[in-house]
């Protein structure tokens, strides 16, 4: 008996687990699978609020979109959408000069009635006032001269300005294409009118110095 082969049915037979401790030990597998997921979301969730308290609010930040100016002035206030996205290099100039606090102060030295109104460029006693940052380039789009615009001034057709700009008292069309028109008032035209209309001697061409100076208090940019 001892050399005899065993057969199939006498051989040693391969463990088998009982089948409910199978069942728990995947049971456990996917517990630790899932706390696992709860963890790494919890972890992300963290970060992204984490980010968002450190992040400074946007509420004070220039808006996105195009800016928009608002002018606090002797006559009282009005706003000006400046339109970055057909002509940003000369926005880009106009806002870094406000955010400097450049144009507080000065006065709209030249006015017309039913023409412009210019500022940027002269203190009440008669002071120049240059930025500094020079001129920058003439930047062309299809911007027009419309009422209200807002445009560059600078010393001859299609050449860059540097800080000086005027805003029109109705459409002035002659002007499209030579100077860069780069926004327009959104809010308080009327002012703008009444700037304009004010007495001032007659420079030659029906501009001139007001006869009472009208000052800009400040602009700041804010929220359209």
């Amino acid at each position: 008996m001892g050399n005899e082969k065993m057969s199939p049915i006498d051989q040693p037979r391969k463990r088998v687990d009982n089948p409910p401790q199978r069942l728990q030990k995947k049971s456990r597998k996917w517990i630790y699978l899932a706390l696992i997921l709860v963890v790494v979301v919890i972890a992300a969730v963290a970060i992204v609020v984490s980010q968002n308290l450190l992040s400074p609010s946007n509420d004070n930040n220039e808006p996105e979109g195009n800016p928009v100016a608002l002018f606090d002035t002797s006559f009282g206030t009005f706003k000006v959408e400046l339109y970055r996205d057909k002509m940003p290099e000369t926005v880009d100039n106009f806002v870094k000069l406000v955010n400097d606090g450049f144009y507080n102060g000065v006065i709209f030295h030249r006015i017309g009635d039913n023409f412009m109104i210019q500022g940027g460029g002269y203190y009440p006693n008669g002071t120049r006032k240059t930025s500094p940052y020079g001129n920058i380039p003439f930047e062309t789009s299809d911007v027009k001269h419309i009422d209200g615009a807002i445009s560059m001034a600078s010393t001859g057709a299609k050449v860059g300005g540097a800080a000086e700009f005027f805003i029109c008292d109705g459409a002035q069309t002659f002007l499209d294409g030579n100077y860069a028109a780069f926004g327009v008032v959104v809010e308080g035209i009327d002012v703008v009118r009444t700037i304009a209309s004010q007495p001032h001697p007659d420079s030659g061409d029906g501009t001139g110095k007001p006869d009472t100076d009208i000052l800009i208090n400040n602009i700041i940019i804010i929220s359209s």
